[in-house]
């Protein structure tokens, strides 16, 4: 197939573009070339900004076009009017985010999803992010009906994550001792490593398949406690998780999500946040390697980033260490 990919030198693109290339498509990709632009060297290139210059784009045909790396419904849908005459199937990566409410667990496909006060807002950041995605489904969909393919992930996580939100955890697990985890080590989570998602993805674009699919994983339940054993075991550390409690790291500010990647706190609005139903893309073939496989490539891959790389996310040493300590000396009123 004649695939357009927009984006795809970071992160899931990059995969996506390695898994296309490993089933023998022909792959075009559209970006600005600001980022990583040495990659990829015998894939054809084709420059521009989606936010107003897309002309690079106009008077070429492909089979299919897949869009990791849209974030606002007006540029979404852009780009996919323009490709509407172009292209027979189109692919937005939407996310898990788009859902109003996780009280419940077992959110499938059809669940309400987040709104605007004001759809014009192009902010994506904080609560912004998950109902802009929601906006940008609606605009790929209403440029080609019936011709798109919606993936809706939740973390993706795996090498050249540049969120550090995952690496976090196998990187401090290796450097061994005391390790800060929250909460409890039977908390479920739920992660897809970028290339089980990149390589599910193509074929579901080879198939042509349309629709609305939840795309995390894995197909088990996996805690939070297995997850850092799995760490423990692959880096081959002396790690010794210590369960602290989340009222202890509220009182602390410690902030979710961030300075402990993949905590959320464990209340009734989140009850689902981590129980995502994936049975509609598991049906249709999306499968999962070990958590190990990714463990290891994720260290391999951070091993060889540069040693003054700036950490997106997680705790500091000194700051772990300082809760560490406040937490031998906790004692709640």
């Amino acid at each position: 197939m004649r695939l357009l990919i927009l984006g795809g030198t970071v992160f899931l693109g990059r995969h996506t573009v390695e898994a296309a290339l490993a089933r023998g498509h022909q792959v075009t990709l559209f970006n600005r070339g600001n980022t990583n632009p040495e990659l990829f060297p015998d894939v054809e290139k084709l420059r521009g900004d989606r936010d107003g210059n897309l002309a690079a784009l106009e008077g070429r045909q492909w089979d299919a076009a897949i869009d990791v790396a849209g974030y606002v419904p007006r540029i979404v849908r852009a780009s996919a009017d323009l490709l509407a005459d172009n292209v027979r199937h189109y692919t937005f990566v939407s996310t898990t985010s788009v859902y109003a409410g996780y009280r419940v667990r077992g959110i499938s496909e059809e669940a309400p999803l987040g709104t605007l006060d004001d759809e014009s807002v192009e902010d994506a950041g904080g609560a912004n992010y998950g109902p802009l995605k929601a906006l940008c489904e609606r605009a790929a969909e209403a440029a080609m009906p019936g011709r798109v393919l919606t993936v809706r992930p939740g973390l993706i996580v795996g090498p050249y994550d540049p969120t550090d939100r995952f690496t976090y955890w196998p990187v401090r697990v290796a450097r061994g001792g005391d390790v800060l985890a929250p909460g409890r080590p039977d908390r479920v989570i739920q992660i897809i490593d970028a290339r089980d998602l990149a390589e599910w993805t193509i074929r579901m674009v080879e198939s042509e398949a349309t629709g609305v699919f939840n795309a995390t994983g894995p197909d088990h339940e996996l805690t939070f406690g297995r997850m850092l054993d799995d760490c423990t075991t692959v880096s081959g550390s002396d790690a010794r998780p210590v369960w602290v409690s989340e009222r202890f790291l509220t009182e602390h500010g410690v902030t979710p999500w961030t300075e402990l990647p993949l905590w959320v706190p464990d209340t009734e609005e989140y009850t689902g946040f981590a129980a995502i139903n994936v049975s509609k893309a598991v049906a249709a073939g999306l499968s999962f390697r070990p958590l190990a496989a990714t463990i290891r490539d994720t260290l391999a891959w951070d091993a060889a980033r540069p040693a003054d790389t700036e950490r997106r996310n997680g705790l500091d040493p000194e700051r772990e260490a300082e809760l560490l300590a406040a937490w031998r000396a906790y004692s709640p009123a």
